[in-house]
C-alpha cells in the first residue's frame, strides 16, 4: 500500500502539520497524564480505522512503559479491569467525541459528568483538545491511505 501523496514532504501539508503539532505539544505539556493521552489517541485511532496512528501510539505507549495487556484491551476497555476509573472516563469521552455523527446530541451529559469527576478544568480542556487533534490526524492519514507498520518510537520528535 502506498500513500496517495507524500503528505510529509508536501510544503502546504508541512505548514498544516506544524500547526497541529504545536497544538499537540500544548496538550502533551498539560497536566493530563501521559498514559491517558496515549490511551485516548489509540482508541480514537482504532475507531477511525487509522492504522498509521494506531501503530504510532501503541509503539510510543510501549516505549513509555505501557503494558502489552493494557494495549491489547484498549478496544474492549469497558470489559477490561486494567483501566482506572479516570482512564475509563477519558476513553468514554474519546469515543463519544470521536463518534459525534453517531449521536444526535454529541457527547452526553453523563459521559461529560463522569470525566469532570476525574479531571480538573485544565485537564478537561486538554482532553477535548486531544480528541480533536487525534481525529484531525486520523482523517489526514485515512484520506491519504498512509501506510502503517514502519513507525519508530520518537520518530517525529
Amino acid at each position: 500500500m502506498n500513500a496517495r501523496i507524500d503528505f510529509f514532504a508536501n510544503p502546504l501539508a508541512g505548514k498544516v502539520l506544524r500547526h497541529i503539532n504545536s497544538a499537540g505539544k500544548a496538550v502533551t505539556d498539560s497536566g493530563l497524564p501521559h498514559a491517558t493521552q496515549e490511551l485516548v489517541k489509540i482508541r480514537a485511532s482504532q475507531i477511525n480505522g487509522c492504522g498509521f496512528c494506531t501503530d504510532m501510539h501503541t509503539k510510543d505507549a510501549t516505549a513509555a512503559g505501557e503494558t502489552q495487556q493494557r494495549l491489547n484491551l484498549v478496544a474492549a476497555w469497558r470489559e477490561a479491569t486494567v483501566f482506572t476509573d479516570a482512564e475509563r472516563a477519558a476513553l468514554a469521552l474519546a469515543e463519544e467525541g470521536t463518534r459525534i455523527a453517531d449521536a444526535a446530541g454529541g457527547v452526553s451529559d453523563e459521559v461529560w459528568a463522569d470525566a469532570a469527576k476525574h479531571y480538573d478544568e485544565e485537564q478537561l480542556a486538554a482532553l477535548i483538545s486531544l480528541i480533536a487533534i487525534i481525529n484531525a490526524y486520523n482523517r489526514i492519514n485515512v484520506i491519504n491511505q498512509q501506510p502503517a507498520g514502519d513507525y519508530q518510537p520518537g520518530q517525529f520528535g
